[in-house]
Parts: structure tokens; sequence; C-alpha cells
């Protein structure tokens, strides 16, 4: 008897695996379809293998998962009807079972912002509302904002509430607490990108050839910190008229006895007040004060500055400048500051100081080609201060083209304005006639005043 049942028990066992053996070799042969399919971009015909790897062994690979969104998305794209709406509903189901198989393949934060994205790219299709379109963006932001990273999704995210302003259905702070936030974060993205962008560009600057792989990766930084800077520049036209002074002082004056300690809501505040040019009311001093009260910091001893060269009292405000600058400890945002000091000082015609703050930034943050362009124009804008006579006067303008074209080799983003900010100076320089009469081709200028350069003349 003992004999038998061991015998069963054995012929299961080995039943039991053959099944096993010939469901992984029936696995494997469609996953093997599927991806010689995809990989040829033949979805329609990667989807019956895709189905079956998918039902009979759905934690056999994460390709099933990768590669399962592709054929979807190709469905999604060339369908319509209540196939098309099957074929969303498919896809929300593949990323919730690609998270629940492979969880380490996939972040909560990126999940949810595509789920969203495909909600709003398909809203008619799904008859969504903006209320739903905005929560799918919102769960992203409030369950793992660290990895809501789509400059797309911040971007539809903003404007959701603000089409739910005008339709009555939001307050207008919440409109510039979300527009704060989406910012924020833009801001966080760029810092990370630019820190490993910075050190790529410090490897170049050093002699070493890039890899291929860190090649990619620097083409990529490039890209994204050019279109979150495009996604920046349309939050603030999406929000239009609706961030003006005649909105912003009476808000700020009825919640300002609410608000007075919270250094959040405070800088927030007196950044929009100030980036509005409303810094000419009563009420953009008492935020300043408060916020400096509140919570002492390199942001509002610069708006204290802001306030005292207001009042023409230059030589205080240049002391909170520089407090500003030392209390500064982030790399990123001292780098950001150190452009706004040179901003301010070249805008009151200082162009020594600016410069040296220009520089500074460039040190923190050498991806960034602004400072270049912004050098450059102080050169040309001296060019008749800086030189003894009218062709020497002149040729400051080749100094000015060159410190352009150092924008466009930093920043891929300036190599368009770049080039034309040099070709505009270059048309002002001496031309091959007047070098030609000097007779000075390829001697050597000095530059005198706060610029104190030099420039090579070029040969004919």
């Amino acid at each position: 008897m003992k004999t038998r049942i061991i015998l069963v028990l054995a012929t299961l066992f080995l039943t039991a695996n053959f099944s096993f053996a010939q469901q992984d070799e029936e696995c494997m042969l469609n996953l093997t379809l599927m991806n010689d399919y995809v990989k040829s971009k033949k979805y329609d015909e990667a989807f019956e293998p895709w189905m079956k790897v998918r039902n009979k062994c759905p934690k056999f690979s994460y390709a099933i998962y990768a590669y399962g969104e592709k054929i979807l998305n190709y469905k999604i794209k060339n369908s319509t009807g209540q196939e098309k709406l099957d074929y969303i509903s498919d896809l929300m189901v593949v990323w919730d079972k690609g998270m629940e198989f492979f969880p380490s393949k996939y972040d909560l934060g990126e999940v949810l912002a595509k789920k969203a994205l495909k909600m709003y790219d398909n809203q008619k299709d799904m008859s969504l509302t903006d209320k739903q379109i905005y929560d799918g963006f919102d769960k992203a932001y409030t369950q793992d904002l660290e990895n809501f990273t789509s400059a797309k999704g911040l971007y539809v995210y903003f404007t959701k509430i603000v089409d739910l302003y005008k339709a009555e259905q939001e307050p207008i702070q919440d409109v510039f607490n979300k527009y704060d936030d989406v910012s924020e974060q833009l801001e966080t993205i760029n810092a990370k990108f630019t820190v490993k962008l910075n050190k790529l560009i410090e490897k170049e600057d050093a002699g070493t050839v890039l890899t291929k792989k860190e090649g990619k990766y620097k083409t990529f930084y490039q890209k994204s910190l050019e279109a979150n800077g495009k996604i920046s520049g349309s939050l603030d036209t999406y929000l239009g008229q609706l961030a003006n002074c005649e909105n912003l002082i009476p808000l700020y004056q009825k919640d300002f006895s609410t608000y007075k300690n919270d250094a959040v809501w405070l800088k927030r505040a007196v950044s929009r007040m100030y980036n509005k040019e409303c810094t000419d009311d009563p009420l953009y001093i008492e935020l300043v004060k408060a916020y400096d009260a509140t919570a002492p910091s390199a942001d509002t001893k610069y708006f204290v500055a802001t306030i005292l060269y207001k009042q023409n009292k230059n030589k205080e405000g240049d002391d909170y400048i520089k407090q500003a600058y030392e209390l500064e400890t982030d790399v990123f945002k001292k780098g950001r500051l150190a452009k706004k000091i040179a901003n301010g000082y070249k805008k009151r015609g200082s162009y020594g100081s600016a410069r040296n703050y220009y520089r500074e930034a460039l040190k923190l943050n050498p991806s960034d080609g602004t400072p270049h362009l912004q050098i450059a124009s102080m050169y040309a804008k001296s060019a008749n201060s800086c030189g003894d006579t009218n062709f020497n006067k002149r040729a400051v303008f080749w100094y000015a083209a060159q410190e352009a074209l150092k924008a466009g080799r930093v920043d891929a983003r300036m190599k368009s304005s770049a080039q034309q900010a040099a070709t505009s100076y270059n048309a002002n320089a001496p031309t091959k006639a007047e070098i030609f009469q000097q007779g000075n081709a390829g001697t050597t200028i000095s530059i005198g005043c706060w610029i104190g350069g030099s420039v090579k003349v070029p040969n004919l």
C-alpha cells in the first residue's frame, strides 16, 4: 500500500513538472514571437502572442508589460469607439499589474502621471470632466511627488486648475498655490538635471572626451532643461492676467493677517509681487518685513535689498545683497541668485559689479549660457566709452561677439540666440576696408574702462 502511494505521488510530481516545463516552453515561444514583432513594429501581429504569454504566465518577464504598453498604445491610436476605450482600460490594467509583479521597474508617481496623461489625451472619448483629469494628476503630486517629473503632465495639471477656476469650481488662491507647486517641482527637476549636466561639461572642459553613454545623457539633460524652460514660460502664459497687481494685492491683503507667520505663504506672496512688479504698493514692504522676521534667509535678505534700492538706499541695499549671497548654500539656488543680483547691478548701470556676479553664476552653473549673453550686451553698450579712437571703440564689438558665442558653446538652448547676438555685434565692428586702411590686421587692441580686456584684429 505504502509503495503504491509513493508511486502515485512520484507520477503526479513528474506529470506536474512536465506540465510546468511545457507551460514555460509555450510562454517562452510566445514571448519570443512578441519580442520579434514589437522590435519590427508589427504591433498587430504582436498582440496575439502577447495576450497568450500575459494570460498564461503573467510573472514570466518584465517585457510583457514594457512591450504591452507599446502594443496597447498602438492599438489605442489606431482604433475608435468602444474598442479604443477597451484598449485604454486594458493599458491601465497593464500598468497596475506591471507595478504589482515588477515593483522595482516602476515608480508610482510616474505611472499615475502616465495614467492621467492618457486620460487627458482621450478626455472626449472617455467623457471625462476637467476635475477628473485634475484629480488624476493630483494623485501623482500628492502620492509620489518625487517621481512626478513629466513636464507635459505638470503643465496639464496646472492648466486644469485654471480651467476649473474659470468655471467657478476653484478659488483663485488655489490657482496661485498650484502655480507655485508646479513651478517649484520644475525647479527641483531642473536642479537635478543641471548638477548632472554640469559634471559632464566640467569633464569636457578638462579635456576628457565623453563616452557614448555620457554623450547621450548630456543630450538628454540639455533637451529636458530646454523643454522644462518652455513649460515654465507656458505656465506664465496660461496664467495670463490672473496674476496681475489688481488681483494679487487685494487677495494678499485679505489673507495677510491669517498667514503673516507662514514662511511658505509669505515667500510665495513676496516672490509673485516682485515678479509682477507690484513692489510700489505698501503691502509689498509689509510682506517682505514679515517674511524676513519669520524666516530670515538668502531670499528674505534679497527682497529687503529690493526695497532699499527702491528707496535709493543703494549702499544699504548692497549690504543686504552680500548677506543674501553669503547665506545661500544650495549651489543651484546660489547660481540663480547670482544672476538676479547681476541683473540688478546691470539695470543700475554698475557693469563691473554685474559682471562679477554673472561670472559667479557661471562658476556655479557652467551649463547656463545666459550670463555670457548678458556680459556681451554690457560690452556692446560700453563700446563708445571704452576706446580712445573710433576704430578701437568699435573693436569692442568683436569682444562682445566672442563673449556671446560662449553662450552657445556651453548651453545648447542658447545656440541660436548666441549666434544672432554675435552676428549683430560683428556688424557694428570695423569692416575689412577699415582694417586695411588702419593696417593693423592681426594686432591686439587693449580695451580700457571697466572691461579691461583685449581683442585681436581679424587677419585679412
